[in-house]
């Protein structure tokens, strides 16, 4: 099918929630990608942040192969193998002593919101309460939408849940007023990626850790998008030196094969006991065989030293456009998500990158967001903002 014959039946028969882009993607390799006409791209969002390895990195599709051919899919009624690892290699590799699997973000953070709600219930003294902050992202379902601090992902889909409370983001100070008696716990990203790339002050999470403690609050981290490696470091909290009670993680954890995770101790973990929650396809074996390969591949191919190498680079780089280019308000991130504050909407410049080849993304309206793979190379590196650099001076 060509690009027009894909659009027009998706148009023809998808549910219309997606505004997307005229453009059919139908191969990648690295940090390319081909759509159905043949045109060669730039991949510099890596399907939101998900194939953090790029695309069809050769161990993720042999250890995708290799388990398509012996085991599908198997119920949580017994074991699988590929989820035995995973979760060995989670434990080995963070904080946690215990991780529920399942199929997204949205789902992880859905486990987490029932673990501290059932911990307060059970350790707390019926403590329900979430603290989240302004800008933040956790999610598209009823429960999610509801602990994310965005009118616009709430706009229609009233009355929701109850039990969230909003403060701003990166201030302590406002989160300690907004502490009261039924509050248990503390939702916030690391940075907020879908909010527009915002980097909170030097010290706020381990602030929010010893406010957690003062206050014998649940501290939780939605690590879906700066995860795996995203930030330089292989979970993002691990660069202020804490130990959060609860981690969530999903998109980059497959290298593109959907699964989600929630991480946690075993103090906490046994609240969560036989039955009090689940998902179908939870663990499943060719998702997790994929979730090894990715930890094996980041640290096999020193992964985080690139991503904080070119990160760098790109920082730089992308510094002295600011100086050139008035309408650059900021850039700021940390890492591989590296987000550009304009002066006016992002949309058109998105369009116009793609047009050249170049796949980027815009979020908080005015925020371009560059999520490339963490292996990307350095002439890629310089290649995809040379495109962003002409886009910007056509647009100036």
């Amino acid at each position: 099918m060509s690009n027009r014959e894909i659009i027009e039946a998706t148009d023809r028969t998808q549910v219309g929630v997606y505004a997307r882009y005229p453009v059919a993607f139908v191969r990648g390799q690295g940090a390319r990608l081909w759509d159905a006409d043949g045109k060669s791209y730039l991949d510099f969002f890596t399907g939101l942040a998900v194939n953090n390895l790029g695309h069809a990195h050769p161990r993720v599709v042999a250890a995708i192969r290799e388990q398509s051919e012996k085991l599908l899919h198997a119920s949580n009624v017994y074991y699988n193998e590929p989820a035995a690892r995973l979760g060995v290699a989670l434990t080995e590799s963070s904080f946690a002593d215990r991780v529920f699997f399942c199929n997204s973000g949205a789902e992880a953070n859905e486990a987490a919101i029932k673990l501290a709600r059932r911990y307060g219930a059970r350790q707390r003294g019926g403590r329900y309460e979430i603290l989240t902050t302004h800008g933040s992202f956790h999610g598209r379902t009823i429960a999610t939408i509801s602990a994310t601090a965005q009118e616009k992902y709430q706009s229609g889909f009233q009355p929701l849940l109850q039990g969230f409370r909003y403060v701003p983001f990166g201030d302590v100070e406002a989160m300690a007023q907004a502490v009261r008696e039924e509050t248990v716990a503390i939702l916030v990203e690391p940075i907020q990626g879908e909010g527009g790339v915002n980097v909170p002050p030097d010290g706020y999470l381990r602030r929010l850790r010893d406010l957690c403690d003062h206050k014998g609050l649940l501290l939780l981290l939605d690590e879906v998008q700066v995860g795996m490696g995203r930030t330089g470091t292989l979970f993002a909290h691990e660069q202020d030196g804490i130990r959060p009670d609860v981690v969530t993680l999903a998109k980059a954890l497959g290298g593109g094969v959907p699964i989600g995770a929630m991480l946690t101790i075993e103090e906490i973990a046994r609240t969560l006991d036989s039955g009090a929650h689940g998902s179908t396809f939870g663990g499943n074996p060719i998702a997790c065989a994929a979730g090894v390969a990715v930890l094996e591949t980041i640290a096999a191919e020193r992964l985080l030293d690139n991503c904080r190498a070119i990160g760098a680079r790109l920082r730089e780089r992308l510094s002295g456009l600011a100086a050139e280019h008035p309408m650059i308000r900021q850039v700021r991130g940390r890492g591989l998500i590296l987000g550009i504050e304009l002066d006016r909407p992002g949309r058109p410049l998105v369009g116009a990158a793609l047009e050249r080849g170049l796949v980027i993304n815009c979020t908080a309206e005015t925020v371009i967001r560059l999520l490339p793979p963490l292996t990307l190379s350095a002439a890629e590196a310089d290649e995809g903002l040379a495109i962003l650099e002409d886009v910007l001076r056509a647009a100036s």
